[in-house]
């Protein structure tokens, strides 16, 4: 394994015993693709850890004291947005969760799933594919959004068609090839239509185009 393949982690959770086992199960398994570089118990750390480490994922805990999970999920994704954020939480409350996705996290599962089931979505949210549990993606796609109208009467024939790759959850790779354009200029492109219809990830743009009705794809000429 070189290190270019090594998925390069850090742990922000105030569950010692949680975040040392994943710690520990993560940097021993033979098989696993996931380093752990680093982990916190405090929140307020979360940035800090990042910069130090710039680790390709996130992990953090929501429920923690303050300033709390919610903001060390902003400070991390409005400093380095290229990092990808999974956030966790013991509660199965889906507004958590959506709160969670709000503030920018990259996808979101419970604590009670079993450690070696984090390897998957690691590598998948790596990959720029939102992990996100079908009960908070259907929460997600039945918020309103008093703007949606206006931010989707903005976009073009071109900007559509790449939301509809997106929500579809294509790989940028794959949006790449569909495009016929390198893979660094569809994540550009993918950037910019975030910024365009002012979401956070990608998550929160397959939800904006579940609102607007785009994912009927056997309406699409």
């Amino acid at each position: 394994m070189t290190p270019e393949d090594v998925l390069t982690v850090v742990l922000v959770d105030d569950h010692q015993l949680f975040s040392r086992g994943l710690e520990l199960l993560l940097n021993t398994d033979p098989d696993s693709r996931v380093r752990v570089l680093a982990r916190t118990e405090d929140a307020g750390r979360a940035l800090e850890l990042v910069r130090h480490h710039r680790p390709r994922v996130a992990i953090i805990d929501l429920v923690m004291p303050p300033p709390g999970g919610l903001a060390a999920i902003e400070a991390v994704k409005r400093h380095y947005p290229e990092v990808q954020v999974l956030a966790l939480s013991g509660n199965d409350d889906v507004s958590s969760a959506v709160d969670a996705l709000r503030a920018g996290a990259d996808g979101f599962l419970l604590k009670s799933s079993e450690p070696d089931e984090l390897v998957p979505p690691l590598i998948a949210l790596a990959s720029g594919v939102a992990v996100v549990p079908p009960p908070v993606m259907l929460a997600l796609l039945d918020a309103k959004a008093s703007s949606g109208e206006t931010r989707l009467a903005g976009l073009g024939a071109d900007d559509v068609a790449l939301l509809r790759l997106v929500a579809a959850g294509l790989e940028s790779i794959e949006i790449a090839e569909q495009l016929h354009v390198s893979e660094r200029t569809a994540k550009r492109l993918v950037a910019a239509l975030l910024r365009r219809i002012e979401v956070a990830n990608r998550v929160q743009a397959a939800a904006f185009a579940g609102r607007a009705g785009l994912l009927e794809w056997d309406a699409a000429p």
